[in-house]
């Protein structure tokens, strides 16, 4: 992954404290959603901002303004707006009663569309959508947009304190929309006040077509139980999210037992069968490790729990999440003085590095609308390098030949033979390419020991597999 920038955090605290392998496979392709409100000015009545579409939550840049105007310009058919608010970086504030939050969400108000407004003010004005009363600090709302250039916030009472407003284009049916529920691990790190880089801006730098839409949900305090209670609200608010990145278990195994290991089961099967029966594939990252050295007892994840959610993953075919229990086992310097939560110091930052190295491997396997796609011919070698083969597991496996028979793809064929890794089955124009993990291209010769992805392109069509350098 490389080093992490290292920068002071302020601002997002909880009240109490309570606490690689990915699947390559095209079955999770994602369709690009483009960005459209990056770095344009927010029209405010009669003064502008632009930080409110710099892609960043620095919480002593807010607005409360009661009209809020974006001209995108002509072309989207349909946008997705969403928006961020502060708080005290809690998603909502009554879901838990085990810490008390506090913020004013942007509860009642409406979008208004123009195709001949100059400043956001003037000209004709049409409604698009109506919100009313809702709790949480970040939400998306689809609208249509055809002909339209402008939208405005209009707001009925209190504002809050709004961080960040960004529009896609969803005219083609984008589904990289990403909703990451959480505990106060995301709370305090997903939604630190400023980051050198987030998950969507990593997954953008890497994959320029793709602009993830990036909702931040974590709640502190809150466990699986709880969220099973509020389970309806989660799918009121983000059920239109296609994605949900789910951290999640910290409370449910706080001081390092396991009675509460079966309870914790049940309530992940529910909160997957849930989000799939909505059209949402959930992503889960495995639990937070702890710095035994600095918590309360002295106490540890019970790996009971890790098990157990590395068989909910394999069981329900999901993609994997990032494993935030082994990196932070090796990095407890990340952690907090409690030892349980990312510190302000490169902690936070590292759960988003770790995020987009996990789903990585979904935007490199592609959006094969483009058209079906045969790949056929000689093999392709790449590099002299010795490599073991590190299955992705009969599951993913499955998952990709199953694609590959929907779409007429030949799947390329990865082999090792002395120091080459061999590429079967594509043709003469088929683009072959090394990754790390990290995102970064490698050259094609020796590489030093660690993990990789294989990406193929060829004719409109990706295909990766991840393999290991053993020595």
């Amino acid at each position: 992954m490389g080093s992490f920038k290292r920068k002071v955090f302020a601002g997002c605290t909880v009240s109490a404290l309570f606490g690689v392998t990915t699947l390559a496979s095209s079955a999770f392709a994602i369709i690009p959603n483009k960005l459209v409100s990056g770095g344009l000015p927010a029209h405010t009545g009669a003064t502008t901002t632009e930080y409110l579409t710099d892609g960043y939550l620095t919480n002593w840049k807010s607005s409360s303004a009661k009209e809020i105007a974006l001209n995108v310009g002509a072309g989207p058919k349909k946008l997705l707006i969403n928006w961020e608010s502060y708080g005290d970086c809690a998603w909502a504030t009554d879901f838990t009663n085990g810490c008390g939050h506090s913020g004013v969400a942007l509860s009642n108000f409406k979008i208004l569309t123009s195709a001949n407004s100059t400043d956001g003010s003037d000209g004709d004005w049409e409604e698009a959508a109506t919100v009313k009363n809702n709790p949480v600090m970040a939400r998306g709302v689809q609208i249509n947009f055809e002909g339209k250039s402008w939208f405005k916030f209009v707001s009925e009472g209190d504002v809050g304190k709004i961080l960040e407003i960004e529009a896609f284009d969803m005219t083609s049916g984008g589904t990289d929309t990403w909703f990451f529920m959480g505990t106060s691990i995301s709370q305090m790190g997903i939604k630190q006040q400023e980051t050198d880089s987030t998950t969507a801006q990593l997954i953008h730098a890497r994959f320029p077509e793709y602009t993830p839409a990036m909702l931040r949900g974590g709640i502190g305090c809150i466990n699986s139980t709880e969220v099973v209670e509020h389970l309806e609200k989660y799918l009121e608010y983000v059920g239109n999210v296609k994605f949900w990145a789910i951290e999640m278990g910290t409370n449910d195994a706080w001081g390092g037992g396991d009675w509460n290991l079966a309870t914790y089961v049940k309530n992940m099967q529910t909160i997957i069968d849930a989000a799939k029966a909505h059209g949402i594939t959930p992503v889960i990252a495995r639990i937070i490790a702890t710095n035994p050295e600095k918590t309360e007892n002295k106490w540890q994840i019970n790996p009971k729990f890790l098990t157990a959610l590395d068989s909910l993953v394999e069981a329900n075919d999901l993609p994997k999440g990032p494993d935030f229990y082994s990196y932070f086992l090796k990095h407890p310097e990340l952690l907090g003085s409690d030892g349980v939560h990312p510190n302000s110091e490169g902690g936070g930052q590292a759960m988003h590095h770790l995020w987009a190295e996990a789903l990585a491997p979904l935007y490199a396997a592609g959006h094969s609308s483009e058209g079906d796609s045969t790949v056929v011919g000689d093999s392709t070698v790449v590099g002299d390098s010795t490599v073991a083969d590190d299955s992705t597991g009969t599951d993913s496996t499955t998952s990709i030949r199953a694609h590959a028979r929907r779409t007429a793809f030949a799947v390329p064929q990865i082999s090792v033979q002395g120091r080459n890794i061999v590429v079967g089955n594509v043709d003469g124009t088929a683009d072959v390419r090394i990754f790390s993990l990290a995102g970064n291209e490698m050259p094609r010769r020796t590489l030093a020991p660690g993990s990789y992805l294989v990406v193929v392109r060829s004719r409109g069509t990706l295909f990766t597999e991840k393999v290991q350098i053993s020595r």
